[in-house]
């Protein structure tokens, strides 16, 4: 009798070194504490278990974690011929993915939609970047793989997280509800319930909920700073920059050992903090990059890495950083590093530069294709944030008044009404890293 996971496909290993696999996924779609650490007894139990290599490299190409990569990668080739036909297509879904080439993960899943964890990595969330080149793509998978899971826990989590992106609010709060009442710790769900309060501009219950979750079911979450981001989002639309102060104090300084999420989280809300008017002694970011390394700034592994490592390289004023960037995109293999990173990174020189028009127009040109660089709307917002500031720089008050209302149409916040008072003329001092002014008086 062959060893299966939780979603019935076969395991060609040891019952122990199953158990222990299967434990490491189940915290995984948790997002809970451990699933890694789950994974790696898997492998020191049968050193021989391909899938077990497979899952630490998708983990250490995605998540910055301390994974021999190379290693991981040869051995779980090395063993896959052992395993069945479905375990084969995953190694080498995953290995190409990892080497930049997606396809293959996508073909796998229409053949096995029960495959969670390529399914997980497949589409943009708090766990990875996705695989897909732009949303609509990632909501079609997820709509097949539907029939395939009924009415798991996990799946709901998922498929509220696309209700979301697809602005159907209710429905994506009704699934993550669902999810939630099974499963109290189940990260995705209570993901796609955070964008929902977020989106809707439900800014006070939405920081209520998040942070009664934090301290109790999701206690033992792996994604605690993104859920702290999400709080610190409320925090900032509702225009309290002294919470804002105290969660990053309290859940999101980079020193707490957060790893991507450090670059990720803490440094996209240290330069949305900076934007705010008003905003006065923002940290600065040179803890992010001693955390983070010049390595994952300068050689981001994924398009969503990279927009993030653009905007850290602006805000800690490091054009030649944005250069490299720039340089090593325009060489890359994958498309959206080429179409998309380079001309970023370009961008953002532009602004470093002081050339605060021009970078605008070409933030403006990015506002489509920005969507293939993977995450969530309200992650890529930095982009929009960082056009008006420019705007502002530049002294096109009108055009970021426009960008301004538009935003405040979608959703209220106090943050956006303040800083539409600075595009009237009404008030000044907008700043990109909490001491370059973009209002310029």
């Amino acid at each position: 009798m062959p060893c299966r996971d939780r979603y019935g496909y076969a395991l060609t290993t040891s019952p122990e070194a199953a158990a222990a696999y299967d434990r490491g996924l189940g915290d995984l779609l948790r997002l809970r504490h451990g699933a890694a650490a789950g994974i790696a007894a898997a492998v020191a139990i049968d050193p021989t278990f391909a899938l077990g290599h497979a899952a630490l490299a998708l983990l250490g190409h995605e998540m910055c974690l301390e994974v021999d990569l190379g290693a991981r990668m040869r051995d779980a080739a090395l063993h896959a011929a052992r395993g069945t036909e479905r375990e084969r297509s995953h190694v080498h879904a995953v290995l190409a993915h990892v080497r930049g080439d997606s396809r293959p993960l996508l073909r796998h899943l229409e053949d096995h939609p029960r495959d969670a964890l390529l399914l997980s990595s497949a589409v943009p969330t708090i766990a990875f970047a996705g695989a897909t080149e732009v949303p609509e793509e990632a909501w079609a998978l997820v709509e097949r793989a539907a029939p395939a899971y009924g009415e798991d826990w996990w799946f709901a989590g998922l498929l509220g997280f696309v209700r979301q992106e697809q602005r159907r609010y209710d429905d994506a709060m009704d699934l993550a509800c669902r999810s939630l009442a099974v499963e109290p710790a189940a990260g995705h769900a209570a993901h796609a319930r955070a964008h929902a309060h977020y989106e809707t501009g439900d800014h006070a219950a939405g920081l209520a909920w998040m942070d009664g979750w934090i301290a109790e079911e999701g206690r033992t979450t792996d994604g605690a700073s993104h859920f702290s981001w999400h709080a610190a989002l409320h925090e900032l639309s509702l225009g309290d920059l002294d919470a804002v102060r105290r969660r990053h104090a309290g859940q999101l300084r980079p020193e707490l050992g957060l790893g991507c999420r450090a670059l990720v989280d803490t440094g996209s809300l240290l330069f949305r903090w900076a934007l705010t008017p008003g905003a006065t002694e923002v940290p600065g970011l040179d803890a992010v990059v001693a955390v983070t390394g010049h390595d994952v700034l300068e050689r981001p592994a994924t398009p969503f890495l990279a927009l993030h490592a653009a905007v850290v390289l602006l805000a800690v004023g490091d054009g030649a950083g944005l250069d490299r960037l720039a340089r090593r995109s325009d060489a890359h293999d994958h498309p959206v590093h080429r179409e998309v990173v380079a001309p970023l990174a370009r961008a953002l020189r532009m602004l470093a530069d002081g050339r605060a028009s021009e970078a605008a127009d070409a933030l403006a040109r990015l506002a489509g294709p920005s969507r293939r660089l993977g995450g969530s709307d309200a992650q890529r917002e930095v982009l929009e944030e960082t056009r008006i500031a420019a705007l502002l720089r530049g002294g096109r008050l009108e055009e970021a008044g426009r960008l301004l209302d538009e935003r405040l149409d979608r959703r209220p916040s106090v943050r956006d009404r303040r800083w539409r008072a600075v595009a009237s003329g009404q008030r000044d001092g907008v700043a990109l890293d909490g001491e370059r002014d973009l209002a310029e008086g």
